[in-house]
């Protein structure tokens, strides 16, 4: 028996993208799935697909609307699931992401990209880490990005936070281990949702240019490349090949990682004229 049947997992951002995916595949593995995002409409739309795919009516599905960089609105949140039950598997899909030229993005833009893609990750790990530990067993999984370990042309607030969310999730791992408590982190590429043509709309030619060698992934196909994680014991996720070759491209031969990088960038700028 798969060890996410019965388990009680939290989808944080699960109204859309990787989160929806993930609180899906969750319900289609037989788990009680408490989903938690900022927009209620959304949120109730996520929660019928959610309950749509469960294996048995008897899974409990819940939900909650809460920001995740507020500390006091996601702990009232997590409270308000499954009578307040300390989960089993917490998946941290929240962020936001907001391409552009260093120059033209004001700072307000990376308190921002701090506050949801950092500290949403970091209030949430507060919550659930001291029960787990308790308990002796959970599973804490972040979602960073290829820009977690890659600084990618036009995503200097983006790559900040998602750097630190890789730090963060390293670091926590390492404390949480001895207590039998997983900590996963999941990088992976562009993702086919609706908010990819949007950031699309924003990005800068050169990162068009970067961004053209990885291919866009289903959200399903990460989802079930986290459950996999999760089931054996994986700390990194990367779901795709291509940026798996980077990630250890870019560990080995960090020369010629930043050369490819830089060579694509040169020709993008001849492309405008630059």
């Amino acid at each position: 028996m798969s060890r996410l049947e019965g388990a009680y997992a939290v989808v944080t951002g699960g109204s859309s993208g990787i989160g929806l995916a993930c609180a899906e595949a969750l319900a289609a593995a037989g788990a009680h799935v408490g989903v938690i995002a900022r927009n209620p409409e959304r949120l109730a739309q996520a929660v019928e697909q959610v309950s749509a795919a469960r294996r048995s009516p008897d899974q409990r599905i819940t939900s909650a609307s809460a920001d995740v960089s507020d500390f006091e609105g996601i702990s009232e949140a997590m409270a308000s699931l499954d009578s307040g039950s300390i989960p089993d598997i917490i998946i941290n899909s929240a962020g936001i992401f907001v391409p552009g030229y260093f120059q033209d993005m004001e700072p307000q833009v990376f308190r921002d990209h701090l506050d949801v893609n950092v500290m949403g990750v970091i209030n949430t790990a507060k919550l659930v880490a001291p029960g787990m530990m308790e308990r002796g067993n959970g599973s804490i999984v972040n979602v960073a990005s290829v820009a977690g370990y890659i600084g990618v042309f036009g995503y200097t607030a983006y790559s900040t936070a998602k750097y630190a969310v890789i730090g963060f999730s390293e670091t926590l791992r390492q404390e949480l281990r001895p207590y039998g408590v997983s900590v996963h982190v999941v990088c992976p590429p562009d993702v086919d949702t609706p908010g990819l043509a949007v950031e699309k709309s924003l990005r800068p030619p050169e990162t068009e240019r970067i961004a053209g060698s990885i291919k866009a992934i289903p959200p399903e196909k990460v989802a079930a490349a986290i459950l996999r994680g999760i089931e054996r014991g994986r700390y990194m996720i990367i779901p795709d090949l291509s940026s798996s070759f980077y990630y250890r491209l870019k560990g080995l031969v960090p020369e010629l990682f930043y050369t490819v990088f830089d060579s694509d960038i040169r020709k993008a700028r001849r492309e405008r004229g630059v």
